[in-house]
């Protein structure tokens, strides 16, 4: 049997303020920090504010340094990868873009010229694999491409948001993305064509899936999906599983 393509076991992080006690912790009850995916799934995240999602997240793209646990991709320990490599595998994606210097295009440059991002494109060339476009893709959720020559600071919520995740997608390669409330800025239409482009990118739903499945997928782009989400239409318009993080 194949193993899953991302596969998190017994993660574990503590708080630093003196107490010790867990953000995370594989021996709480319930836990559902096991947590596997595998190709063509939308594996919804939920859980009240403040319960470790975002945490989890940075923990899977080894953002966040944990003090027990491992990720595997692939059925191989993400060190084995390199961090730099695999976190162009394994690629998390904030909320919203931390405040930058410039403007899109500089980010945009600035990452390509990253020495993992650019042994990331020698493989995918050598592959024959091609990407979603980053301009492109914002073409496709109604950013101007004037957006993209002006500051991040003069753009609004929703333009910066949509900027930056076409960036992040248009990079290309990952295997796997992680959405920390990606169309949390947008409104209705917006957020569903960001759906739609997401979940088309990927390659057929697991058999049986009870949602998500309805999207016509491409497999253009990443092999699968873990989305945060505090929208439970959201979760079942795009969700093929879903998790819930309990608060600790």
């Amino acid at each position: 049997m194949s193993p899953p393509l991302l596969e998190a076991s017994g993660l574990t992080l503590r708080r630093d303020d003196g107490t010790g006690s867990a953000i995370l912790s594989a021996s709480a009850t319930p836990c559902h920090l096991d947590l596997t995916v595998e190709p063509g799934e939308v594996v919804i995240i939920q859980g009240e504010s403040g319960s470790g999602k975002t945490t989890l997240l940075k923990c899977i793209a080894e953002l966040n340094v944990y003090q027990e646990g491992e990720i595997r991709l692939n059925g191989q320990p993400s060190a084995s990868y390199g961090i730099p490599n695999f976190r162009t595998l394994v690629q998390y994606i904030p909320q919203r873009p931390s405040m930058l210097p410039g403007t899109p295009v500089d980010f945009l440059e600035r990452c390509r010229s990253f020495a993992a991002r650019q042994a990331r494109d020698a493989a995918l060339e050598a592959e024959g694999r091609s990407w979603p476009d980053p301009y492109d893709l914002a073409d496709g959720w109604g950013i101007e491409r004037t957006c993209w020559t002006r500051g991040w600071g003069t753009l609004s919520g929703g333009e910066a948001q949509r900027v930056a995740l076409a960036i992040a997608i248009g990079l290309g390669g990952a295997e796997v993305i992680l959405l920390d409330e990606p169309t949390s800025a947008l409104d209705e239409a917006t957020t569903k064509l960001v759906e739609n482009t997401l979940v088309g990118m990927l390659p057929q739903a697991p058999i049986g899936a009870p949602k998500g499945a309805n999207i016509p997928r491409r497999a253009t782009g990443p092999k699968a999906l873990v989305w945060i989400t505090h929208s439970p239409e959201q979760a079942d318009r795009v969700g093929t599983r879903k998790v819930d993080i309990t608060r600790r």
